[in-house]
């Protein structure tokens, strides 16, 4: 075995952005979606809904995103203490996202200069999306009997990037070049956005959420919307955590696609001319010391097979096999890169 140290030149520190799709099974589209029955029928099943690729029990199922419902006052759920007026699940959801991208309950949501009091919360599993969401790469149909909508993010109209408490914001807009001509920052329906109710909500790739305005969406299709039928009663449940699902299920395309940033240390080994040409191999050896073969004296040959990263201890850190042996004599200079990605 032969050691060399490494110079500071020799190691260079890299950071890469990888795409990838972000559901199961390396795919892009979600087409179907399923629920489970178990978490439905619990309490929470009022208010909240995990979704999975394929029925939920089978082999492989696995949460792609959750739904939930918020409301300001806690409209559309029961109050957590029943008969007693007080906190309900809708108004814990909305505070929660509220102080999440405001940073603060002194404001409530707001969808492009609109603050609204219903939202729908679709939250991506966090194996899904890895470190972040990637701007662009958003399509999520909407359907109900009135009407269908495609919403995407705003990422790629703006020249300004937006950002608040949880980072990066933007805005979901249509993606639908047919039907209604909007007013709002797009133009002929190619995207954009009714002015009297907001954008359609918001796109938080940094903590992997969407945040859908329900006012928006009740609209009637005339003017932006699919006439979802948001209910706000007090202190009863709605039910509207299902009609956000059905949308989803009947739309059946959503389309997104996780980023991260890897670092990668990139470590050059560099074998001279004049190095790493003898073999180490005890068998190469005879018992007094001296080289088995005398041809190996004047003209030696090695192949190198790996490469191992010491420290000052001589503790193995990490080795790097080669793809296949390489040829080395005086007469080559070998240059190995080692990867090491984290």
């Amino acid at each position: 075995m032969s050691f060399k140290r490494l110079d500071q030149e020799d190691i260079v520190i890299s950071a890469d952005s990888i795409t990838a799709p972000a559901w199961s099974d390396n795919q892009t589209t979600l087409t179907e979606f399923y629920t489970s029955s178990a978490q439905v029928s619990r309490n929470s099943g009022d208010y909240y809904y995990d979704t999975y690729q394929t029925g939920s029990g089978l082999t492989g199922a696995a949460i792609q995103f959750s739904l939930a419902y918020g409301h300001v006052a806690g409209s559309g759920s029961l109050p957590f203490n029943p008969g007693v007026a007080g906190a309900a699940p809708s108004q814990v959801v909305y505070k929660q996202f509220r102080n999440l991208v405001n940073g603060t309950e002194e404001t409530n949501l707001g969808f492009a200069g609109t603050t609204v009091e219903s939202i729908y919360a679709v939250s991506i599993e966090r194996a899904r999306f890895k470190e972040k969401l990637l701007p662009g790469s958003l399509l999520l149909t909407l359907s109900s009997s009135a009407g269908d909508i495609k919403l995407t993010d705003d990422s790629n109209y703006v020249t300004t990037v937006t950002y608040g408490d949880s980072g990066r914001e933007f805005n979901l807009v249509s993606a639908s070049s047919a039907g209604v001509r909007f007013t709002g920052n797009g133009t002929d329906g190619v995207y954009g956005y009714n002015t009297a109710s907001g954008s359609f909500g918001k796109f938080l790739p940094d903590i992997g959420a969407i945040l859908l305005n329900g006012d928006a969406l009740d609209l009637a299709p005339a003017n932006g919307g699919i006439t979802l039928g948001t209910a706000a009663g007090v202190g009863s449940n709605s039910a509207n955590i299902t009609k956000i699902y059905n949308a989803i299920n009947d739309g059946g395309n959503f389309v997104l696609r996780s980023e991260e940033t890897v670092s990668s240390n990139y470590i050059f080994v560099r074998a001279r001319n004049s190095e790493f040409n003898y073999s180490t191999n005890p068998s190469n050896i005879t018992g007094s010391g001296e080289l088995r073969h005398s041809a190996m004296i004047d003209s030696p040959q090695a192949y190198v097979t790996s490469v191992g990263l010491y420290n000052d201890n001589n503790d193995l850190l990490g080795i790097a096999k080669l793809s296949r042996p390489l040829l080395k004599d005086f007469t080559k200079e070998s240059l190995i890169r080692v990867k090491l990605d984290y």
